[in-house]
């Protein structure tokens, strides 16, 4: 008589892998929430310590400012959606993407992704120029189409902005019960698989990126719908650079990996001017760099701009935060904590036998309702 054949184990949500026993390590692709011991961190602190002994000459500081957009361009140019993966662990982590009110159906585009996901996460082991999150290569680019306004692939000028707009309060995305904004949007490995997974028939997504490059990308993207989707290039760190929606009416605004690639000292302007976007009770999601993340300890002498900021080899800059930085932001701009917290993970390439510690900060932060206005009290 034959064995009884054994059942397979379930298969682990991402996020809740969790590495008890050593001996396991290699069975998996990744581990999250692993704990550092103090020896660790000790070293991770003494190579920041040392890799940002030397900083750069405040002119090639004010060079990578000013030619911050080439850099980027530069960057998509020549890996155009290749260095990417689109982001499948999205709808685990942030379920607010996901169609509102549709739980079976998020459930099942979660098992979905997250089959993808387990079957793509072999070759973790790329951190080329600093470029280490998630993202290591995208699916092959689909068929090439045109489907977005001429005047939508510059930079919106405020006249632009006001036809989009209309003089009747209308704009693109204006008739939509749930309305996203995703910023630095790359190219579009967010984007699409929210179009993909979210059939909502009140969604509308709008993306935007620092990179005119970045853009085209998305809009000559096969998947790219301008009935539900509006791409625009934008310069978060220009006040004078307008939003094609008004104030008060995103649910959600999404900053993955992007807000570290700004200067420190404007990230505050930048979170303050996302947070008069959304409505009451919308939500800014954010994913981005942890301090004493790998990418960090791998920068060399030379590199580091200011503390825990530095300079890749192709020009493009980031930086790595603590939760009370990003708490102090959001909160600065109104907002109120839902989630703020760190991801140690190990990922882990099983074909090499070797191991990456990874650490990002994920958060949730929200709009307040107004407070209601008191009426006067009658005096007695």
């Amino acid at each position: 008589m034959a064995a009884p054949r054994e059942e397979a184990a379930p298969r682990r949500p991402f996020g809740k892998r969790l590495l008890t026993d050593p001996a396991r390590l290699f069975q998996h692709n990744a581990w999250d929430h692993v704990e550092w011991s103090e020896e660790q961190e000790a070293s991770a602190r003494s190579k920041v310590e040392e890799n940002s002994s030397q900083l750069l000459p405040q002119d090639k500081q004010e060079e990578y400012e000013v030619n911050a957009r080439r850099y980027w361009d530069d960057f998509y140019q020549i890996h155009e959606n290749g260095f990417f993966k689109d982001r499948h662990w999205l709808f685990t982590e942030f379920p607010e993407l996901a169609p509102q009110g549709n739980t079976r159906q998020r459930k099942d585009s979660v098992l979905e992704f997250n089959s993808k996901e387990e079957s793509s996460n072999e070759g973790l082991s790329s951190c080329e120029n600093g470029h280490c999150s998630l993202e290591t290569k995208a699916e092959d680019q689909l068929n090439l189409m045109k489907s977005t306004p001429e005047s939508c692939r510059e930079e919106l000028a405020p006249q632009k902005c006001n036809e989009l707009k209309g003089t009747d309060g209308d704009y693109p995305g204006s008739s939509a019960s749930y309305r996203i904004l995703e910023v630095g949007c790359g190219a579009g490995n967010t984007v699409f698989p929210i179009l993909q997974t979210n059939n909502d028939p009140g969604l509308f997504v709008y993306c935007c990126d620092f990179s005119a490059t970045a853009v085209d990308l998305v809009q000559n993207n096969a998947e790219y719908d301008s009935s539900r989707c509006f791409a625009f290039i934008h310069d978060l760190c220009n006040e004078q650079s307008p939003f094609p929606m008004p104030d008060e009416s995103l649910d959600v605004v999404i900053l993955i990996f992007v807000l570290s690639a700004i200067h420190p000292e404007k990230m505050q302007r930048v979170v303050t001017r996302l947070s008069r976007l959304l409505k009451a009770g919308g939500m800014i999601l954010l994913r981005d760099y942890g301090r004493y993340d790998l990418a960090q300890l791998r920068f060399k002498k030379g590199q580091c701009l200011s503390d825990n900021f530095y300079v890749r080899g192709d020009g493009t800059r980031v930086y790595f935060f603590t939760q009370d930085e990003l708490n102090d932001l959001f909160t600065t701009a109104g907002l109120e904590k839902m989630q703020n917290l760190v991801d140690r993970r190990l990922q882990v390439n099983r074909g090499k036998q070797m191991t990456m510690y990874r650490v990002w900060i994920q958060c949730k932060y929200c709009k307040p309702a107004a407070p209601q206005p008191q009426g006067n009290r009658e005096t007695v």
